[in-house]
């Protein structure tokens, strides 16, 4: 997602949002420990994803 994205969502729907990327991060690393991931790079996007996801969170707070 692009960081326009994260900044039209509201507070709680980041929080949600961050939540899942979380859960996705833990799955992929775990298909990486069996041999079953195909493209590491998704483990990079998704922690990209989860750090523009708390950048967004965290201007918000501080507004």
């Amino acid at each position: 997602m692009k960081a326009n994205e994260f900044s039209a969502m509201n507070v709680e729907q980041l929080n949600t949002k961050v939540a899942e990327l979380k859960e996705e991060l833990f799955n992929l690393r775990f298909q990486l420990a069996t041999g079953q991931l195909q493209n590491t790079m998704q483990i990079t996007a998704v922690k990209r994803d989860i750090a523009r996801a708390k950048t967004v969170l965290r201007l918000k707070e501080q507004a």
